[in-house]
């Protein structure tokens, strides 16, 4: 279980296929307080540790996780946004996020707005899911609140503070992000749906 609060960006050093595996090795700030078998976030989806070397750790997403998932699309040098999961007793800064991608969405625009950005993202309708306006949703890793909530489209906002310390300043029109949306709105969506 994860806040959406990325904690850190990761540097990919490696990437190797095996069958429809990809291996992923990252560079962190935090890798040697990892352990083999820790769960971390990476653009928010839950990946095991498998390997830890120096200042560097593997993980492994096989091919559901690179079918739903921007993964697939990763080259050695991008980064992605890091978070450890969450520890009980501390406080929940953002929401409930689960690290299980839902799908995946196309960035349509992005706009500067004096002294923060607006970005909008669009995603396929076919599978139920929604947003709300002022709702929580999960775009890389990064819980944020829906703004401008539409059929398939929705916009963020981001402060400063996001953009510098996430790959949001990597982002441009084009560019494809992880999504998973809130839990309970899931939860709902498939009740109204089942009952139609």
């Amino acid at each position: 279980m994860f806040t959406g609060i990325v904690e850190t960006i990761g540097k990919i050093v490696l990437l190797e296929k095996e069958n429809n595996n990809l291996h992923i090795t990252i560079e962190s700030n935090f890798t040697n307080e990892l352990k083999i078998d820790q769960s971390v976030a990476h653009n928010g989806v839950c990946l095991t540790v498998v390997n830890i070397e120096n200042d560097y750790y593997t993980v492994t997403a096989i091919k559901e996780t690179l079918d739903k998932s921007n993964l697939g699309q990763l080259v050695e040098g991008d980064i992605v946004n890091l978070e450890r999961a969450m520890k009980l007793g501390e406080r929940l800064d953002g929401h409930i996020v689960q690290g299980h991608v839902d799908q995946t969405a196309v960035c349509t625009s992005m706009e500067e707005t004096n002294g923060s950005w607006s970005f909008t993202f669009e995603y396929q309708q076919n599978l139920e899911n929604i947003t709300i306006e002022k709702g929580s949703i999960t775009v890389n890793g990064v819980s944020l609140t829906v703004v401008n909530s539409k059929k398939n489209s929705f916009s963020v906002a981001i402060i400063p503070y996001t953009y510098e310390n996430t790959s949001f300043k990597m982002l441009k029109v084009g560019s494809i992000v992880n999504l998973e949306f809130d839990v309970i709105g899931k939860y709902v969506s498939r009740i109204m749906n089942a009952y139609r």
